[in-house]
């Protein structure tokens, strides 16, 4: 609009005001004649239209707006937010209308503050654009659309772009600070499509995938439909892996061999099923972001790399810009620079983690070794065999947890008045609402008959226990059991499960869960909890990690719903008591020879299945100082002939005794 015209407008408008005001002035003189007072009825200011204009720009939906007739309609409007917003999903903008200001030389004009807010996830994007409103003789007040009122001075024919650098990924801590993930040489394998023409491209796949085992169809149509100068990776190797000929893998025509480095642990199982691994995101991955990542990043693709990804990972770099239709002219909009994650710090020590690791290494079923330092909870070493397949039985698996329980038993005795003197009845079986119960195959028959509860424990005598149940009911068993760690639900900070004692069993039911059967579950991890708890003389709270506190904020501490009744220093004595006698007299005596400290520990064997499908968990814990430790086998012996080996090995290990 020129000089002229718009000094012609606002006096066109100055006219119509004095028009209005005249009018009002002869209508109330005329009330005033016959006693009535009125005044003119007030207008419609802006305020409602400049509300809408915003919300509209927030939501997309720009129905309940009024546009000029010189401007495009509510539908094309919406189509230009969406295509012009575009490249910035799935971020979306909050908009708020300021205070509109009326033109002082027309009062049908107006224009309006619209401030923008961007959550993109490494910062805020803050700007103001301003709307211009006029009333109509109507009294409705419309907006003059331009495509500035989305970004400030975008012009027709710009477009939006977002360019991101991913922050660097930050490593995972063992104790002491020593690193456990940090960034290793590796060699990335593949078929380089610059180094064979395309009538060989398709047998290059082929014989690649061959050599490594792979599905030799689904690689060659990923090679197929790569670019031309793709190179398609087909694995990761870690520099030094015996496992793989790289010389071989190198000479097969058109593979090519790119070296780089990635965040991995000291092997590749190291840790694996408790850690986690870091990998591209997955569509579902990138989707449930909402814009914090996207296709090509890198992530946690499990465990502690997922769960604390948003840690590690950091902040991307972000710069968004605008760029003209030409692509000749473009400019920044908003930057931010890239901030490196943050390390997670974990207490597991990395020199016994892979010693029980290699211990674990022949076993051929689902198996665990953990160990926690029972003065702080601290967990040292968290390692699952092999035979799990992938899943954490260390920390995840639910296993009746067989004569290790007796533990548990024996502090509900104790808190019934028997002491490790008490006299108990072990006879050679027990007969419960129909069902027998034995004792293992080839318990000493000398510690049959009215024996002390010492011996009863140290030998493991289920019908003791049992016939013992009068004494300590189920509610007993929960409570000592909760006294020593053993809880359904805690709150650790990593994926776990500790524990689970029925509330309600009685009968057959309730003479099982004496001996660590029926419907009782324990992970190795919650074992390993409750040796813990005997050998520091309170209840323990396992702790693996050290996640970094928001400003402000401290950082989450493990915790657990309290015990009704807390362990005290007289029961965790007498469990002590007991379990060094189990090493002294009873399943446990190859312990003996273990360097250092005493050892206590309880051996424990649970029969699960049925028919042909039976077999025996075979599990032991043990206390060393300031060291308790359980052992799992899936499918075993007995505790003291399967656990029992490869505990010796883990506590005469080189790493145990530098503890």
């Amino acid at each position: 609009m020129t000089r002229v015209a718009s000094t012609a407008r606002r006096a066109d408008g100055a006219r119509r005001a004095l028009l209005r005001r005249s009018a009002a002035l002869v209508v109330a003189v005329a009330l005033g004649s016959v006693g009535l007072a009125a005044c003119s009825a007030d207008r419609p200011g802006p305020d409602k239209a400049a509300q809408a204009l915003a919300d509209a720009m927030e939501s997309g939906d720009f129905k309940p707006v009024s546009f000029t007739a010189d401007s495009p309609d509510a539908a094309a409007v919406a189509t230009v937010r969406t295509d012009t917003f575009a490249p910035l999903a799935p971020w979306t903008p909050t908009v708020e209308a300021g205070t509109p200001v009326v033109d002082p030389q027309d009062e049908d004009v107006a224009s309006v503050p619209l401030d923008y807010s961007w959550d993109v996830g490494s910062g805020t994007w803050t700007y103001a654009t301003k709307a211009q409103l006029t009333r109509d003789e109507e009294d409705v007040w419309r907006v003059t659309w331009r495509r500035s009122l989305l970004v400030p001075d975008l012009m027709d024919g710009e477009t939006l772009s977002v360019e991101r650098v991913q922050a660097e990924r930050a490593t995972v801590l063992g104790a002491g600070g020593a690193a456990i993930v940090e960034p290793r040489p590796v060699v990335r394998v593949g078929v380089d499509k610059t180094r064979v023409d395309a009538a060989g491209q398709d047998a290059a796949a082929r014989a690649l995938a061959a050599a490594l085992d792979m599905d030799g169809d689904e690689y060659a149509a990923r090679v197929a439909a790569a670019g031309a100068k793709a190179f398609v990776e087909a694995i990761v190797v870690r520099e030094g892996d015996p496992a793989y000929d790289l010389s071989v893998l190198g000479a097969i025509d058109g593979v090519n061999l790119v070296k780089d480095t990635l965040p991995l642990a000291p092997t590749r199982l190291f840790a694996r099923p408790v850690l986690g691994t870091v990998g591209e995101a997955t569509a579902e991955l990138v989707e449930q972001s909402e814009g914090a990542l996207v296709a090509g990043d890198r992530t946690g693709l499990g465990g502690l790399q997922r769960q604390y990804d948003a840690q590690l990972r950091g902040l991307p770099g972000l710069t968004i810009r605008a760029t003209s239709a030409d692509g000749a002219a473009v400019r920044d909009l908003f930057h931010v620079e890239p901030t490196a994650g943050t390390a997670l710090e974990t207490t597991l020590v990395v020199d016994l983690q892979t010693t029980a690791e290699q211990i674990l290494s022949g076993i051929a079923p689902a198996s665990a070794i953990v160990a926690l330092r029972p003065s702080t909870g601290e967990v040292l070493a968290v390692a699952s065999g092999t035979g799990g397949e992938g899943m954490s039985t260390a920390t995840l698996g639910q296993y009746a947890p067989g004569s290790t329980f007796k533990v548990v038993s024996t502090l509900a005795l104790l808190r019934a008045g028997l002491t490790p003197t008490s006299t108990v009845s072990c006879p050679t079986s027990v007969t419960v609402d129909g069902r027998t119960f034995q004792n293992f195959p080839g318990y000493p028959t000398a510690h049959n008959g009215d024996i002390p509860l010492t011996t009863a424990f140290a030998n493991s005598c289920n019908t003791a226990f049992i016939g013992a149940r009068e004494q300590a009911p189920q509610s007993a068993l929960v409570d000592a059991a909760a006294s020593l760690g053993l809880v359904p639900e805690a709150s650790l900070g990593f994926a776990s499960f500790l524990g689970a004692v029925p509330a309600d069993a009685d009968g057959t039911a309730h003479a099982a869960s004496m001996i660590g059967q029926g419907q009782v579950l324990a992970s190795p991890l919650g074992m390993a909890t409750v040796a813990a708890s005997v050998a520091a003389g309170h209840r323990v709270v396992p702790v693996l990690v050290h996640p970094a506190a928001p400003a402000g904020d401290a950082a989450e501490t493990p915790s657990a719903a309290a015990p009704a009744t807390p362990l005290t220093a007289a029961e965790a004595e007498s469990l002590r008591t007991l379990m060094r006698a189990v090493v002294t007299d009873g399943g446990a005596t190859f312990l003996q020879d273990v360097p250092g400290e005493p050892v206590g520990a309880k051996t424990g064997t649970a029969q699960t299945g049925s028919g042909e499908e039976m077999h025996n968990h075979a599990w032991m814990i043990a206390v060393q100082g300031d060291l308790a430790v359980a052992v799992f086998v899936e499918t075993g012996e007995f505790g003291s002939t399967t656990a029992g080996p490869l505990m010796e090995a883990f506590l005469s290990s080189p790493a145990a005794q530098a503890l």
